[in-house]
């Protein structure tokens, strides 16, 4: 068994990292490939179209040339043969979705549609969907559709329908040629087990927190849709075939072109996908209730899987099985964390973030009454508004640099701990923190200050590889290598180490009066 490993794939903003775990959860390889247009934010390739505020696009082939380059460098650094790899796991941005021909070309990869921009993948982060997400969240609520409780009451503009909705009304002739739209982590399992449409394998996980389907209740009815827009009345029969998978489940086997591709066996298994931030959860070791994973990178997704299940307003994902078998699976998340970040360290000027983060270290907690509204790419949850903007306010000719940085990471912390107060006003418990992804590693800082404003403990798992650990945990899962996924958390998850970050308790006693404030300045924000 020790010479059998799993191949988790995790595909980011900005890359992928292809990971080999043998099944014990011990890392044999890692390699993380940047895709060659990142995100395309600016100009459209090919044709240098200058691209509206809005859009964030992909290049899909970026995510197989990358996953190419990766999965071979990892293979590298593991004396192991390609039959050693025994299954695949796959996790993705969500809800970053694309429009494709029958048999699965996407539709920028052809010459006909490669110029025009409504035809590239949409990444999760495009925000050029808000007028329709409107008409969609007026028309559910007009109607008491029964879907909409499933998700706090309103749906997010980063979500499936919304922007399938925007090519519609503002490129009909794209909606018209596409015959199969699908999210990213579909696609890209599809393209690795092949096979017509029909067979195209659909994540339950993706569609049930990005695409308002159940189980119980497939997608929304025929007759919303109709009410929506003429054209979307059989958009569901027309252009979203497949069958429906948990992650976890085997999708198919590797075809022989993407065997050679990646230098692995044909026919190895490979598991449906899974969100990234979702994966998180099961490589973060966190089979257990009331366990709130907190997956901290450019945007932060929050995961919660409770017995409990409660429809609790601004809360927009609440799946029963979605994330763990026999469990409601919650799902709340930050629009802008790393992001934000970056963008106000680019603004400040600084070289990097240890020299900055040093100087904010030195700055008492509510840094000095500079305070902030962190919604720099919208608020995501409770408000599930992403229209909203961020401020600053309190600011003086005494304050500098290091006060604008610490207060962003200050109110990125009460907006974690104004979505845990949700939850647990909702009825749903929260008793324990676990934070993994890049921010945890790289910002110690702002771990510290999110213990302060929570004023609890948080673990934080040494692997920095959780989501791709997570993938590679449904991979093992999809070979059929354990029997459920509590068997597989437990065994890939046990040796790992981790440490405590516990709140300080004169700066949790400040905070207190920071989260008041950050509240208070948020009420004002979000009245029309």
């Amino acid at each position: 068994m020790s010479d059998q490993l799993s191949l988790g794939l995790d595909f980011g903003t900005e890359s992928v990292r292809a990971l080999l775990v043998d099944l014990q959860g011990r890392e044999r390889g890692v390699a993380v490939v940047k895709y060659k247009h990142g995100q395309i934010t600016e100009f459209l390739p090919g044709t240098n179209e200058k691209l509206p505020p809005d859009f964030a696009l992909q290049d899909p082939q970026d995510w197989v040339d990358a996953t190419a380059d990766a999965v071979r460098e990892a293979l590298t650094k593991v004396p192991a043969s390609a039959g050693d790899v025994i299954g695949i796991g796959v996790d993705f941005t969500s809800c970053t979705m694309l429009p494709a021909l029958a048999d699965g070309t996407p539709l920028s990869l052809t010459e006909k549609w490669r110029g025009e921009k409504y035809a590239w993948p949409k990444l999760w982060k495009h925000h050029a969907a808000i007028a329709q997400t409107d008409r969609i969240n007026a028309l559910a609520r007009e109607r008491n559709e029964p879907w909409l409780d499933r998700y706090g009451g309103i749906i997010g503009l980063e979500w499936f329908f919304p922007k399938m909705f925007e090519t519609l009304e503002r490129a009909p002739t794209v909606f018209d040629a596409t015959q199969v739209w699908l999210e990213a982590g579909d696609w890209f399992v599809w393209h690795l087990v092949g096979g017509d449409a029909a067979q195209l394998p659909r994540s339950t996980c993706q569609a049930g927190y990005k695409g308002m389907w159940s189980r119980e209740e497939g997608f929304p009815s025929n007759s919303f849709l109709k009410a929506l827009h003429p054209k979307l009345e059989h958009v569901v029969a027309e252009k979203m075939p497949g069958r429906f998978l948990a992650p976890g489940e085997r999708a198919g086997g590797l075809t022989a072109a993407m065997a050679e591709r990646f230098g692995l066996r044909p026919g190895t298994p490979v598991s449906a996908a899974i969100i990234d931030a979702h994966a998180g959860v099961p490589g973060a070791g966190a089979n257990e209730p009331d366990t709130l994973v907190m997956v901290m990178g450019t945007s932060s997704c929050h995961m919660l899987n409770s017995a409990v299940g409660k429809k609790v307003p601004g809360i927009a994902g609440i799946v029963k099985e979605g994330i763990l078998p026999g469990f409601y699976g919650y799902e709340t998340g930050q629009a802008a964390v790393g992001d934000a970040f970056e963008w106000i360290r680019r603004l400040l000027g600084s070289p990097d973030f240890s020299t900055l983060s040093a100087q904010a270290s030195k700055l008492p907690s509510g840094s000095d009454g500079v305070r902030c509204v962190d919604w720099f790419n919208g608020c995501r949850t409770p408000l599930m508004n992403g229209a909203l903007t961020g401020s600053f306010t309190g600011l003086t000719l005494n304050h500098g640099p290091a006060h604008l940085f610490r207060s962003v990471l200050e109110a990125s912390a009460c907006g974690l701990r104004w979505i845990v107060e949700t939850l647990r006003n909702g009825g749903v418990p929260v008793r324990r923190f676990v934070a993994t992804g890049g921010l945890p590693h790289h910002s110690p800082l702002f771990l510290q200050i999110c213990a302060d404003v929570l004023n609890e403990d948080i673990i934080v798992p040494e692997s920095k590889q959780g989501p791709a650990l997570g993938a590679a945990i449904l991979g093992a899962l999809a070979a059929g290598a354990f029997p459920d996924a509590n068997s597989a958390i437990k065994a890939m998850t046990q040796l790992g180490a981790s440490r405590t970050v516990s709140p300080h308790p004169e700066s949790a006693r400040i905070c207190e009066r920071l989260y008041s404030d950050y509240l208070a300045l948020t009420t004002k924000m979000s009245k029309p």
